[in-house]
């Protein structure tokens, strides 16, 4: 799409560690370090788990009388997977230690993610007791006492309040308090708090313990990808085998679609712990995108070998199938942690997403309002709840299989158009890719963008994103949501209905590339204004190191080096589908969709529609690839001027005499001509510029400035030409579309002037020039019902002339045969101008219409 299409954004799920053991402090209570603690704590820091273990368990061998010791190697043990040695020496800690808070929370923690239920029910008690006989008093005691309050479902706020922020505030150096507060807003999508928390944290134990590098990048993972995989980085050159952040990096690659390099992080993982749930569950979820059943099966019977009752395993495995777009699948695990757990409220919040992106608002809005009410902090819950009251004032407009859902006032301003464009994609493209839609497709444009993330992710912030297909349900950033320069909506609502089509012909089984990929391409083919054309930083980009073999395109997506990198994987993925097409046939296309439906990988897939191998694929497709870019501007160079900004013409022209081919020195000097209005040899020299490189319709581009000139100079027939071919490449060239409105008004080409005021509203329909000039076009072609409805958006927007409006309407409402509505409107015009001569002309003979034609006698009532 334009601008950014149909971005799968992946939030990267909570990885509390309570989810599978609460992540207590390295020291229990009371806090007295034996001569070796700090050593045996650096050891379980960087990984050394065997080692931590030896020692820990030597120095309790030899008397230790601090219950750090039995803490330090509980988390050994349970890092190892060893829950039954662990089992063990929580019994005989709390055995010498009845009274440590710390060990009963730690105990009642281990026995759960064991499976031992009677076990933690008995330790849960000794837990209460201790709350009931005396307050928690040391940080750790207070933290562990806080952490486990969450894992029942106490009110987020009153823990942070109550046992979080008052270490915080009055032991600013214990660092578990700071990972506490962050691990809790991460569980409640507050990444803003996460990451200030996390830069408060006392910067010298921060910065030697893996997870503050884990939670940090887990704050960053959805605004900034390059740091948040930095501190990935670091946390693993600190600890290698820290599981947290080994799934982390999985979690990324599974996006990625590097299922062979997720494996290999999951193998580390289990190296470590064999049993570990997550990497299990991480494991189910690739083998179900793989369709292994059987291996789906085992592998997610493996994750709850430990913790039969564990919800989160099916959680984890259902949010990543939704993350490939598999919210049917997803759906039904958040359904199978539920039967769990009923009061599970991640499980509760996905489901509610994927009901949402489903179109099953009854249930989807139901969930919103319960994880709600059950967890009031929940920042996705508070949006939805909130954005339900926003939608309730949308219009709907149902027709043809769509249900299309506006504000009210954009409705009357263009949602005709709107949905005239659904239908005309459905037409087209559910014809050419032969699928046949099951069920409505509902179409949301929303004005404000806020609004659209909240719908699409769950929370706002979504810059630069402008449509979201879920398969069943898009989401639109409307022109109001844009900003001052909008993308057209038209070329967005087209793109994203194209992915339903291939969504649902594929079952939600394609990658990330071909998706995005068949979209930009459909686009182009519909308006060629509204597609990618190969500027020149994607003609450079394409020739250098930054084209990726079709194999691993929808790498490019996850693991962008720069927003412009995110584009080009959209311009790169549009011409890998351009290069199938042209070498191997539509058909090759079209049934190789049919066979990722089946189940097949885009690979296999791919090499069986094209008879070729992937590595001849990748291959031709490089050389497809650059010789596109190698044609385009074939004689021009690239070098830019470096020249002041007040350089004039003839310093361009001795600059050019040492780089003669530079399209930037060209354009330059292009411009320079035409600000000192040197006229001749500017059209000279932009007819040459056009020349080299026809397809450039970016800033300053040949036909924008010829379009000056001939103005400039009153050749209106050759300035019309120059703004109708830019026009034709850039299809939100609104300023070239308003010229060519007054262009054709002046000429009398009414047909024209209608043309472009069309052009206009595809991309900015919240303004009244375009309406006005598409009603005045109509009234000169006869085209009363499009010039009735543009004459009625104009009102919308309170213009000063309004009575002339509302006459000029009245006329063509009279015209049609719709006196009653006519009578009407020329009654409001005479409000607002009494003394409206023509106004009252119209009203006397709409009147004496009416005596001659009387309307018929209402049927007399049955006494």
């Amino acid at each position: 799409m334009v601008g950014s299409p149909h971005p799968r954004r992946r939030p990267v799920g909570p990885f509390v560690r309570f989810a599978f053991g609460v992540a207590f402090s390295l020291v229990g209570s009371p806090h007295v370090r034996g001569a070796d603690l700090g050593e045996a704590e650096k050891l379980f820091c960087t990984g050394k788990y065997a080692e931590c273990q030896k020692l820990t368990a030597g120095e309790i061998a030899k008397g230790a009388d601090a219950a750090s010791w039995w803490v330090l190697k509980v988390r050994a043990e349970t890092a190892r997977g060893e829950y039954t040695a662990a089992g063990k020496t929580i019994e005989d800690a709390r055995t010498r230690f009845p009274d440590d808070l710390v060990l009963h929370l730690l105990a009642h923690e281990v026995y759960r993610t064991s499976g031992r239920e009677k076990e933690a029910a008995a330790a849960l008690a000794a837990v209460q007791r201790q709350i009931d006989n005396r307050a928690a008093s040391t940080p750790a005691e207070r933290v562990a006492l806080g952490r486990y309050l969450l894992s029942t479902g106490a009110d987020a706020k009153e823990v942070l309040d109550r046992y979080f922020n008052p270490v915080v505030k009055n032991t600013p150096a214990y660092l578990d308090a700071h990972l506490a507060v962050a691990e809790l807003a991460l569980t409640k999508h507050d990444r803003a708090l996460a990451a200030e928390t996390l830069q408060k944290a006392p910067k010298e134990s921060a910065g030697q313990d893996p997870r503050y590098h884990h939670l940090l990048a887990r704050a960053f993972a959805e605004d900034d990808r390059a740091r948040a995989m930095k501190a990935i980085a670091e946390a693993l050159a600190i600890n290698p085998h820290h599981a947290d952040s080994l799934l982390f990096r999985a979690d990324h690659l599974i996006d990625a679609e590097d299922f062979a390099g997720a494996e290999d992080v999951l193998k580390t993982v289990l190296a470590t712990d064999p049993g570990e749930p997550r990497a299990w569950a991480y494991r189910a979820a690739i083998t179900h995108l793989h369709e292994d059943a059987a291996g789906e099966k085992a592998a997610r019977e493996k994750a709850l070998a430990r913790w039969p009752g564990n919800p989160h395993v099916e959680h984890l495995i259902g949010r990543k199938l939704s993350q490939d777009y598999r919210f049917k699948e997803g759906a039904a695990y958040q359904r199978k942690a539920l039967e769990k757990d009923k009061q599970y409220l991640p499980a509760k919040a996905q489901l509610c997403l994927d009901l949402l992106r489903l179109g099953d608002e009854t249930e989807g809005w139901k969930l919103a309002a319960e994880v709600f009410a059950a967890d009031g902090y929940n920042v996705v819950a508070h949006n939805l709840v909130a954005l339900r009251d926003q939608l309730s004032k949308f219009r709907n407009i149902t027709a043809d299989g769509f249900v299309l859902r506006m504000e009210e006032k954009e409705a009357d301003l263009y949602g005709r158009q709107a949905l005239a464009v659904l239908q005309r994609a459905k037409k087209v493209l559910c014809e050419k890719y032969g699928v046949r839609l099951d069920k409505p497709i509902t179409v949301e444009i929303f004005p404000r963008g806020q609004d659209f993330a909240v719908r699409t992710f769950g929370m706002p912030g979504s810059e630069g994103v402008l449509g979201v297909c879920f398969g069943p349900v898009i989401t639109v950033n409307g022109p109001a949501a844009q900003g001052t320069s909008p993308s057209s909506w038209e070329a967005i609502v087209w793109h994203e209905f194209c992915h339903t089509v291939t969504l649902h012909k594929t079952r939600n089984k394609m990658p990330r590339w071909l998706s995005e990929g068949i979209s930009v391409y459909e686009e182009s083919l519909e308006n060629p204004g509204w597609g990618r054309w190969m500027t020149p930083r994607y003609r450079e980009m394409t020739l250098g190191d930054d084209l990726i073999p079709l194999s691993r395109l929808s790498s490019a997506f996850l693991s962008p080096k720069s927003a412009l990198h995110v584009q080009f994987a959209y311009f790169e993925s549009a011409l890998a589908v351009e290069f199938l097409v042209s070498r191997y046939g539509f058909d090759a296309l079209k049934t190789a969709l049919d066979d990722l439906g089946a189940g097949l990988s885009v690979n296999e897939a791919l090499e069986r529609r094209t008879g070729r191998p992937l590595a001849k694929l990748d291959s031709e497709f490089t050389d497809f690839a650059r010789a596109r870019a190698k044609s385009v501007a074939p004689d021009a160079t690239w070098e830019e001027p470096d020249l002041k900004d007040e350089a004039d013409s003839a310093a361009v022209r001795v600059w050019l005499q040492k780089h003669p081919q530079s399209f930037w020195g060209r354009q330059r000097l292009c411009r320079g001509l035409v600000r000192e209005q040197k006229w001749a040899e500017a059209e000279k020299e932009l007819n040459g510029l056009r020349g080299v490189y026809p397809e450039y319709a970016g800033p300053n581009n040949a036909y924008e400035l010829l379009a000056v000139l001939y103005r400039q100079t009153a050749r209106p027939k050759e300035e019309g030409a120059a703004l109708e071919e830019w026009a034709k490449r850039d299809g939100d060239a609104t300023a070239a579309h308003q010229r060519l409105i007054e262009l054709g008004a002046a000429a009398g080409d009414w047909t024209a002037a209608a043309r472009n005021a069309r052009r206009w509203l595809a991309v900015n329909p919240l303004a009244p020039a375009p309406h006005r000039a598409l009603a005045q076009a109509g009234e000169h072609l006869n085209e009363r019902n499009e010039a009735t409805t543009a004459y009625r958006a104009v009102l919308r927007f309170g213009v000063p002339d309004a009575a002339s409006v509302r006459y000029r309407l009245a006329v063509l409402l009279e015209q049609s045969g719709e006196r009653d509505a006519a009578r009407r409107e020329v009654l409001k015009a005479l409000e607002e101008a009494p003394r409206f001569r023509e106004a009252h002309e119209l009203l006397l003979k709409l009147v004496a219409a009416a005596e001659k034609s009387p309307a018929p006698p209402r049927p007399e009532k049955n006494p």
